[in-house]
This record gives structure tokens, C-alpha cells and sequence, in this order.
């Protein structure tokens, strides 16, 4: 799974993107994202407020109940607004 940070989710991760192997018992954006805080405490304060963070799978807006799979891109951002 390749998973993409924008913004100032990358900023306080520390990388851009990176590749996982999809953890047994994830398989929803919800559980990826849980599983990811518990990655160490850049993780866990980028993505401590699951409100503040929008998730596309393979390009498509996804909500916390989105199944997620192994060759799935993830990407997580902070809202965007429009001017």
C-alpha cells in the first residue's frame, strides 16, 4: 500500500510518502489511520484528530468506513477550501 502525506500532515510526519504492507485486521481508512498513530508520536500527532483529515483512496474522497486493500494508494490531507 503506498500511502501519500500532503500539507501539514507531511510536515509533522516527516515524509512525503512512504509503502507499507497492510497490517492484518486493517481494512477500512479508519483502521489504517488508528494502525498509523500508533506508529510513533509524529503519527500520532498529525493524525489525532481524524475530523481535520480528509482520506482519497486510489484518487476518490473516502470516508473512515472506506475499505482499504494492500495495492490501494491512501492519501491523507487536512481540508481543503476554495478562494
Amino acid at each position: 500500500m503506498k500511502i501519500l502525506y500532503f500539507a501539514w500532515i507531511r510536515s509533522r510526519i516527516g515524509l512525503s510518502e512512504e509503502t507499507v504492507d497492510l497490517p492484518d485486521g486493517v481494512s477500512k481508512a479508519g483502521e489504517l489511520l488508528d494502525w498509523l498513530r500508533g506508529r510513533g508520536p509524529e503519527y500520532a500527532d498529525a493524525l489525532r484528530d481524524a475530523s481535520v483529515v480528509r482520506i482519497a483512496v486510489n484518487e476518490e474522497y473516502a470516508s473512515l468506513d472506506a475499505p482499504v486493500a494492500a495495492g490501494d494508494e491512501v492519501a491523507l490531507f487536512p481540508p481543503v477550501t476554495g478562494g
